[in-house]
């Protein structure tokens, strides 16, 4: 706690007086442009991938980067998006998945999850991922596999909030699926359809 607490005191230091201007216009303005869905990985920091300014992104962490499907009771995951699409009108929403993802590495390997049954029941959400994938695929093939796939579901999820079907159907709004490969930086997009991946190109 004392390392995070001397963080502070360097952005305070540091960091917020070059910003200071822009924190004061943040102060009463929120107009971000995407939204962000990662994985609440530690290693993926969606304003350092990006390069984004504060401000400039929403973001949604979630274990596994996953996106429940629409229903009847209220969430966090489900509140976040309807308020980024309808009420700041975001243009993107990208799903990033990654690299070594512990979430879908534990799906894809078989891990026991009987000690963590809070986690278990939330990985139900990538059933339909799991369900892609083809039996003879083993070990770090299996795990980049699932992740891939994983991000195509979730933005198939994703469409099922009316709040996103709304903005697609009026073509305000665009999804993207990415994955980040943390050691060597790299970004690929996801087809949504066949789960084949691209690189990322601006």
């Amino acid at each position: 706690m004392q390392e995070i607490a001397a963080g502070f005191e360097r952005f305070r230091r540091e960091a917020f007086p070059p910003r200071a201007e822009l924190f004061r216009r943040l102060a009463t303005t929120h107009t971000p442009n995407a939204l962000f869905i990662g994985c609440s990985d530690a290693r993926v920091v969606p304003e350092l991938i990006t390069q984004r300014e504060p401000g400039e992104l929403f973001v949604i962490r979630t274990a596994g980067n996953l996106v429940p499907p629409h229903g009847q009771g209220a969430d966090g995951v489900a509140a976040s998006i309807e308020y980024a699409v309808n009420a700041l009108g975001v243009a993107d929403i990208i799903v990033c998945g990654h690299s070594a993802c512990g979430a879908m590495t534990a799906l894809a390997s078989g891990t026991d999850m009987s000690s963590l049954p809070a986690t278990a029941d939330w990985l139900r959400h990538a059933d339909a991922s799991q369900a892609l994938l083809d039996a003879s695929q083993q070990g770090e093939e299996r795990i980049a596999a699932l992740i891939r796939f994983n991000v195509a579901a979730q933005l198939t999820n994703l469409r099922t909030h009316p709040s996103v079907a709304r903005a697609l159907a009026r073509e305000e709004l665009a999804l993207h699926g990415w994955v980040y490969d943390i050691g060597s930086g790299d970004i690929e997009t996801v087809d949504t359809t066949t789960g084949t991946v691209t690189p990322l190109t601006a």
